[in-house]
């Protein structure tokens, strides 16, 4: 049995996650730069998390194969990033109906204690000494967070990360999650690993508290725009010169991570309070001020946070949704036609609506 998650429906020989126990000297400051795919200059999460997810699509635990994908950049001032993944637009599991900003979780839905235990690949923990766990109001980490494959990838390393789903927490973004994702962040020596949240009302496909994790090798704008700042002793920022306009979280490095997290998810909760629908992206990135901050400013992490209209039901299986890929200048297509011919304006048209 996996810790966190109830019982499942075992197959022989499915293989057990890897407890994965990390402390600050884990952390990769700086990142690598842009010199080739995911897995070039791996850190040891990097290695654990891409063996064992390639491991699970030898072993047939996804819904479909993933090899490369066709990519390009648009033409266009936003250099958005779109990729055609036809399987994904077909094979996924449909996505469930959201009623509420803040509909409860529901135990007979599917959920992820209905995961064969082989899908989840690591459970991600901090050193015992090193503090980090039990959630409750602050921005602690979560004791562990499992680490799952997602069954329907965007790409390569495409994973969820999960606090104790056991415990059945709806899809409203918390800080402990979110301090635990940020360290994922910090963990990984990519600069293309990047992670997000989709909220109710903004294309949560399941009500049960997850981030997704996934590796791209293209470099987005939003990683580097200059921002407008708001509230500079709380790191707050607005992003207007990018696909979607989104207010700027920074953190210059770990210290700052507890902190990012609580104001990041008071700012949420507030934007849910007043009726609009969220999504959260988080990313290496320059500091507000852009890449030209000055010399020896280096690269933290920036998490964005967008309000938008919330969208209610099914999601539509519409060839363009509009979700923390998308929002954030990545656009992952189902469609062959679509992929070839999208334009920039007809992309940012559809993400502005």
């Amino acid at each position: 049995p996996v810790p966190g998650m109830a019982a499942a429906s075992e197959a022989p020989g499915d293989p057990s996650p890897e407890d994965f126990v990390y402390g600050e000297e884990d952390f990769v400051l700086q990142g690598t730069g842009w010199g080739g795919e995911p897995g070039s200059a791996p850190s040891r999460f990097d290695r654990a998390l891409l063996e064992g997810w390639s491991d699970r699509m030898e072993r047939g635990l996804f819904r479909y194969r993933l090899g490369p994908l066709p990519t390009r950049v648009l033409p266009g001032p936003m250099s958005l990033v779109a990729q055609l993944n036809v399987q994904r637009g077909t094979e996924r599991r449909p996505p469930q109906a959201v009623l509420s900003l803040r509909q409860p979780f529901d135990p007979r839905a599917f959920n992820f204690t209905r995961m064969r235990p082989g899908e989840v690949l690591l459970r991600l923990r901090r050193a015992a000494d090193e503090g980090g766990g039990g959630g409750g109001g602050g921005a602690a980490a979560p004791d562990y967070l499992l680490v799952a494959i997602n069954v329907s990838p965007l790409e390569q390393g495409h994973v969820l990360l999960l606090p104790e789903p056991d415990r059945g927490l709806p899809q409203a973004l918390t800080a402990p999650l979110l301090r635990g994702g940020l360290e994922a962040a910090l963990l990984s020596a990519h600069p293309g690993f990047r992670l997000g949240f989709n909220g109710l009302g903004a294309c949560a496909s399941l009500n049960h508290l997850h981030l997704h994790a996934f590796y791209l090798a293209r470099p987005l704008l939003v990683e580097s725009a200059p921002a407008q700042p708001l509230c500079p002793a709380r790191g707050l920022s607005l992003l207007r010169d990018v696909p979607a306009p989104a207010f700027l979280f920074y953190a210059a490095g770990p210290a700052g991570l507890e902190t990012l997290a609580r104001d990041v998810c008071r700012a949420a909760e507030h934007l849910t309070d007043t009726g609009l629908a969220y999504n959260v992206f988080v990313t290496r990135g320059d500091p507000p001020e852009g890449a030209g901050a000055g010399a020896g400013a280096g690269r933290g992490l920036r998490v964005l946070l967008w309000a938008r209209r919330p969208s209610f039901g099914a999601k539509a299986g519409a060839a363009f949704n509009v979700a923390l890929c998308e929002l954030a200048g990545y656009l992952p297509l189902p469609a062959a036609p679509l992929f070839r011919d999208i334009t920039e304006a007809e992309a940012l048209r559809a993400i502005r609506e």
